[in-house]
């Protein structure tokens, strides 16, 4: 009763105060990848007309989609302290298998994508039990993995080849957009569960007598939260069409379908047993294996979990590429995934982060690439700033890891 009397007490000032201590000591959060975003949004906005634009923010979305994915199934291995080097091209086998699918064979895209899912568990499975099981690094086994992977895309897209998909549904993922209506109903129906999910947690907790974010300061992080969020559906709702023949306007398709994977990883990291597994195995295995958790099963699901999700991806991948190449989930794609996990807040050395570190940190990635190549440029400079980055935030999660430890 006297911690809940002190609660309701607490006030604005009080809470900042109690948030900078927490920095001090260490508890940083996605405060860097915050930062960050806000200041590259601000510089590029000011050296390129171009890059606050509509169109270029529909564009930044769907470009960014593949990777916010890849990322998201990367949460629940770094969680763990583990890696996972074969994701990009575990992507692009997925990716091919479901464009063989529907191409070749002519399935429908839902039993393709089902397939497509259960071979990247299948995938998943395989990484996770040689590295479970078997003890074998999780580096060296997804290497292995990362060259078999590649091998694997070669047979089926032959050297230099591609496989193209021409199914309406699948193109429509990357390619169009919800109508106004449409976006607008989304948003009021996704801030409405989002009130009551915060309400619902407040109270839950305060009924429990433990500690609970001050009302107010929720309150005002929630309506700074849905008025960005409805300004972004607002200026997507626009024409963005070149010309009056080819009207585009409205929330790209592929919006919802992140914030749906977003909220049921959420819900699987803080509201079930395996997401307390995920976090008690990351901070100290030995622990966790002592409390009566089953570390060799927690480590397999998420590998398992990793690889699915990277099957989703190759799905994206396939939508806006309009095909499948030998490439696919290749070049830089691992890295920017890995880099967003990390620079939104993901802790390499497991036991910190959440699901949406993976979307703050894919964006920042993606602004990073989207507006360097509006200045013109080119790649080098471009892998430059983005390892740059991922190097500062590496550091700061090293540094503040070293300060939670001191304190």
């Amino acid at each position: 009763m006297t911690t809940q009397i002190v609660l309701e007490k607490e006030t604005l000032k009080g809470a900042a105060s109690n948030y900078l201590s927490r920095v001090k000591a260490g508890d940083i959060g996605s405060l860097p990848a915050v930062l960050g975003l806000v200041s590259l949004v601000a510089v590029f906005g000011a050296m390129s007309e171009f890059f606050l634009t509509n169109r270029n923010f529909a564009n930044l979305l769907t470009q960014a989609a593949p990777v916010m994915v890849i990322a998201m199934g990367l949460v629940f291995v770094l969680l763990l302290g583990e890696i996972d080097l074969s994701a990009g091209y575990a992507s692009g086998v997925c990716g091919a298998v479901l464009v063989l699918l529907v191409t070749n064979h002519g399935w429908s895209w839902y039993a393709a994508l089902s397939a497509s899912v259960a071979v990247g568990a299948i995938l998943g499975t395989l990484i996770g039990t040689l590295v479970s099981r078997l003890g074998i690094p999780s580096f060296v086994v997804t290497l292995a993995a990362f060259l078999a992977f590649q091998g694997v895309l070669l047979l089926l897209a032959g050297e230099g080849g591609t496989i193209p998909i021409a199914d309406k549904t699948i193109l429509a993922v990357e390619n169009s957009n919800l109508t106004p209506t449409q976006g607008w109903i989304l948003w009021a129906v996704a801030s409405a569960l989002y009130l009551v999910s915060g309400l619902s947690r407040i109270n839950s907790r305060r009924k429990a007598g433990l500690v609970v974010e001050l009302t107010q300061l929720w309150a005002m992080k929630t309506a700074a939260l849905l008025i960005i969020t409805g300004g972004a559906v607002y200026e997507l709702n626009q024409e963005r069409g070149l010309s009056a023949a080819n009207s585009t306007k409205g929330v790209p398709i592929v919006a919802p379908l992140i914030l749906a994977i977003l909220v049921v990883g959420t819900f699987v990291l803080a509201k079930t047993a395996f997401g307390r597994h995920i976090y008690a195995v990351g901070g100290n295995a030995e622990a966790a294996r002592r409390a009566g958790i089953n570390v060799k099963r927690v480590r397999t699901i998420a590998f398992v979990l990793c690889s699915a999700l990277a099957s989703i991806a190759g799905m994206l991948f396939a939508s806006r590429m309009n095909s499948i190449s030998p490439s696919t989930g290749g070049s830089s794609t691992l890295l920017y995934a890995v880099g967003a996990a990390v620079i939104g807040g993901v802790s390499l050395f497991g036991g910190k982060g959440r699901m949406r570190d993976a979307i703050l940190g894919g964006l920042v990635v993606a602004v990073i690439d989207n507006g360097m190549g509006l200045l013109g440029y080119g790649a080098g400079i471009q892998y430059l700033v983005t390892g740059a980055v991922l190097l500062v935030s590496a550091g700061v999660d090293a540094i503040s890891r070293r300060g939670a430890l001191t304190n």
